[in-house]
């Protein structure tokens, strides 16, 4: 599943980010690396962008961004997987 199909209020962990050349390394300097836990907190209204909560702060994607952003979701939509839900 890729973070522009997680609705507001769920989220998962990063699995891979896609991309090429200095989109990929933006993205990753931004924080998106593998193996991290994001949230989406809110999606515009026209749906573009999505505002994301990783690493203690806010960032704000475009939509064409997050679709190459492969995620992980756990069973109950709570993005911390293999911890039943429990945050580590």
């Amino acid at each position: 599943m890729t973070l522009d199909q997680i609705k507001p209020g769920n989220g998962g962990v990063i699995v891979s980010v896609g991309g090429e050349g200095a989109l990929r390394r933006r993205l990753l300097d931004m924080g998106l690396t593998p193996k991290t836990t994001v949230w989406v907190r809110k999606v515009a209204p026209m749906g573009d962008p999505l505002e994301l909560s990783l690493r203690g702060y806010l960032l704000s994607i475009r939509k064409e961004d997050a679709a190459k952003i492969e995620i992980e979701v756990n069973a109950d939509g709570t993005g911390v997987v293999g911890t039943g839900g429990k945050s580590e």
